[in-house]
């Protein structure tokens, strides 16, 4: 197994913010797939999804774990929502799920100074019981593949992020963080 951190969850959940500050405290790489995957297509994943449907999205998911798998090492990689369907990701490092309840996401979202933007990158939120539909289908596989849980609800970025460490370096101790 690699010595990366990935990190998966719902979409809202706060990947993203996680990613960039234990990043940025723990002094390690970061990267975000949804960001490779815009990166290599030059557009946004909105229009991937609009132009070229969601099995195209998902293929470009795999080819973005396929590089990951064979070029990163020592990176945390945040991924978005439905990455979790790589075909391998378990080989791509420690899986870490951050966990929290859909209404407490719902509510992150909409009611952040920036939720327009916030709700523009993730258009499903306009559609709550969709949006909820999908959490369900997603929860349980979630924590399935999770190698740790780390639960964010009403917590701050600087606990999340101290749990992730703890919980990773317990796990793997050549993880290049230090505690």
């Amino acid at each position: 197994m690699k010595n990366n951190i990935i990190l998966i969850g719902f979409m809202g959940v706060g990947k993203g913010t996680t990613a960039r500050a234990f990043a940025e405290k723990y002094r390690i790489f970061n990267i975000d797939t949804d960001d490779i995957i815009e990166s290599k297509e030059n557009r946004k994943i909105k229009k991937i999804f609009e132009n070229d449907g969601e099995a195209y999205f998902r293929s470009c998911e795999q080819q973005t774990a396929n590089w990951i798998e064979s070029n990163v090492d020592n990176t945390l990689i945040s991924c978005g929502g439905g990455f979790y369907k790589v075909n391998n990701l378990s080989g791509l490092g420690l899986v870490v799920l951050l966990d929290a309840p859909f209404e407490w996401i719902y509510d992150r979202i909409v009611k952040s100074d920036n939720a327009d933007k916030k709700l523009k990158k993730r258009p499903l939120f306009s559609k709550p019981q969709a949006a909820k539909k999908l959490y369900n289908e997603r929860e349980t596989i979630y924590r399935e593949i999770a190698d740790l849980i780390i639960d964010v609800k009403d917590k701050s970025t600087e606990k999340i992020i101290k749990e992730i460490a703890k919980g990773t370096k317990a796990l793997n101790p050549s993880l290049p963080i230090s505690l």
